[in-house]
């Protein structure tokens, strides 16, 4: 997290709440004592427990395969290829070209599987219009 005087926080204002809008909280400190943490009003203001809904929910074991036929049969696929209902491992090559993508979407999920659309050739299709913002191989279905 960036810390800042009171002096950079007053004369680069805009600049530091745009950065904390889009999820880059800062400090500012008075001779080099922290005082205040500048984040933006909808981040989450503790951390998100993981598996808290462990043995509440119950995925079938045929769930990366559900509807397949359908969803191939819409694109006009007529069957589904063996690399379009393959897993497809992450690798850090994904991991690190996230960083190379412009910031028109915060959802790092999102982020991550059009790292590995690039990194692979493949078409990544989305009902999200923030994520078919980005050029390349997406497709708004």
């Amino acid at each position: 997290m960036v810390t800042v005087n009171i002096h950079e926080a007053k004369t680069q204002l805009s600049r530091l709440v745009d950065q904390a809008v889009k999820g880059e909280a800062f400090v500012i400190a008075k001779a080099g004592k922290p005082l205040v943490r500048v984040s933006a009003l909808d981040a989450p203001s503790k951390p998100r427990r993981l598996g808290f809904l462990a043995g509440e929910i119950t995925v079938p074991a045929d769930f990366d395969r559900m509807g397949s036929e359908e969803i191939a049969t819409l694109f006009g696929l007529g069957g589904v290829t063996p690399r379009a209902s393959g897993k497809l491992p992450i690798s850090s090559e994904h991991a690190v070209s996230i960083d190379a993508l412009p910031p028109l979407h915060k959802d790092p999920f999102d982020r991550l599987l059009l790292a590995q659309a690039l990194g692979e050739g493949i078409t990544l299709l989305t009902s999200d219009a923030q994520l078919a913002r980005y050029r390349g191989p997406v497709r708004k279905v």
